[in-house]
């Protein structure tokens, strides 16, 4: 997904930012702790405290928390890469591994669709079981992560899931969500967008905590069970960044489903009478938000006297 539509939620995410950010740090330098203490014994390093003056403890403390707080925030300035990574989008040494991986995400749809194409046949038969219906049902849901054109794969879930939700505006309204959404954003109720910021906070965490536990990894110079442990929060937080982009997604396609009209009229433009209008309107209003234009048409809707 481009750079542009992930950064269009800036500013304030959430109200428990600094849970979100904070404790993924501290988690990580308390490991780091418990790796020493583990590889050298709590005896010299209780030894050392006992000797030093009560200030020197405090300013050792005031020092930890501060280490704590800047690795924090040199940390958050990377969930936008961590995501873009985890979608991914690799460096060019790495595109024979993302060219065989979308392939095997094209299979993956294809496998899936003509089930699902068999399933949907036998429930308009009538002729469909229980046990049928739960893996149709479960199967339309799964295609739906999948963007709309093959040449638009990602070689991950997650990238399938954010390149989807950028396509759908298009695909049912014309209109380009990576062009319109930052236009939108602003005519959006204040209730749509707390929640909207919400969910992306959840993204960010579990980006932030997918580097987070690849950076544990540098413990093993202490300890052997540090890799195990990164490889579990690894796995653990690209599971929670696929589940938190699900929701995301969903809420970001509901905004243009409820608000994409609201567009329209801030911007004066006519408001289309049917879904085949709005296709066409949908993609002139696009163009005319990227570029601009000097035709006579469409006729701007009059002001309305306040």
């Amino acid at each position: 997904m481009p750079t542009k539509f992930l950064e269009s939620l800036g500013g304030k995410l959430a109200e428990n930012w600094a849970a979100n950010i904070l404790t993924p740090a501290f988690v990580f330098w308390m490991g780091g702790l418990l790796a020493w203490v583990l590889r050298f014994g709590r005896k010299p390093l209780e030894d050392w405290l006992k000797q030093q003056p009560e200030s020197l403890l405090i300013a050792v403390m005031v020092t930890g928390l501060l280490m704590i707080a800047v690795s924090a925030f040199v940390v958050q300035k990377f969930d936008l890469s961590v995501l873009r990574f985890l979608e991914g989008y690799w460096s060019r040494w790495l595109q024979p591994l993302r060219r065989w991986m979308i392939q095997q995400q094209e299979h993956d749809f294809k496998r899936k669709d003509k089930r699902w194409q068999t399933l949907a046949d036998k429930k308009d038969k009538q002729v469909i079981t229980n046990e049928e219906l739960e893996e149709y049902v479960t199967l339309d849901g799964q295609l739906m992560e999948f963007p709309s054109q093959f040449n638009r794969l990602m070689p991950t879930k997650l990238g399938n899931i954010l390149r989807a939700a950028e396509n759908r505006p298009h695909d049912k309204y014309g209109l380009d969500a990576v062009i319109c959404w930052s236009r939108l954003w602003l005519v959006l109720p204040d209730g749509v967008k707390k929640e909207l910021q919400e969910a992306r906070s959840s993204l960010n965490t579990a980006a932030r905590f997918w580097l987070w536990s690849l950076l544990f990894i540098v413990w093993t110079v202490w300890a052997w069970w540090a890799v195990p442990t990164a490889l579990l929060g690894l796995i653990f937080a690209y599971y929670w960044t696929v589940d938190a982009a699900g929701v995301y997604c969903s809420l970001l396609e509901s905004a243009f489903d409820l608000y994409r009209l609201e567009l329209y009229k801030s911007l004066r433009w006519p408001i289309p009478i049917n879904p085949k209008q709005e296709q066409e309107s949908g993609k002139q209003l696009t163009i005319y938000l990227l570029r601009g234009s000097d035709q006579d048409r469409p006729i701007f809707t009059p002001l309305k006297d306040k």
